[in-house]
């Protein structure tokens, strides 16, 4: 089946109230994400001896816990407004220790999907995408 045709690519509406990733170390997490994610809009909103909550003012969509052995394999897709935010992430993201894991640009999973893939310091594979004229 070719990408253009995956169900998980047509225009659906799935809500996730919240994400919590397990880290090695909080502080190097919170420097990485705070770079990585301002491009897209979110913003330190809980900040807890063992955890971190980034998001907006009315919401803490992703959360980070300390863990002693954190998981690899994890990977979280976020909206961007537009193609410069993916961008924008991509360049933040790798400045702040991120490893590339996708350049910005078109996939081949249907028409107008624009990411980019970054490896966070635990190794999660973080996406920042833009569906061009795609509600979302």
């Amino acid at each position: 089946m070719p990408p253009s045709a995956w169900p998980y690519h047509r225009t659906v509406q799935i809500r996730v109230d919240h994400v919590k990733l397990p880290v090695a170390d909080l502080q190097r997490t919170k420097a990485f994400y705070l770079a990585a994610l301002a491009p897209l809009g979110y913003e330190l909103v809980f900040d807890g001896p063992e955890s971190i909550g980034l998001g907006n003012a009315d919401r803490e969509p992703i959360a980070f816990q300390l863990a002693a052995r954190p998981s690899v394999g994890t990977h979280i897709a976020l909206t961007a407004a537009e193609t410069a935010a993916v961008d924008a992430f991509h360049t933040a993201a790798l400045a702040a220790g991120g490893r590339d894991n996708g350049s910005p640009g078109l996939r081949p999973y249907g028409s107008e999907y624009y990411a980019a893939f970054v490896l966070d310091p635990d190794g999660h594979n973080i996406e920042a995408v833009y569906h061009g004229g795609r509600e979302t």
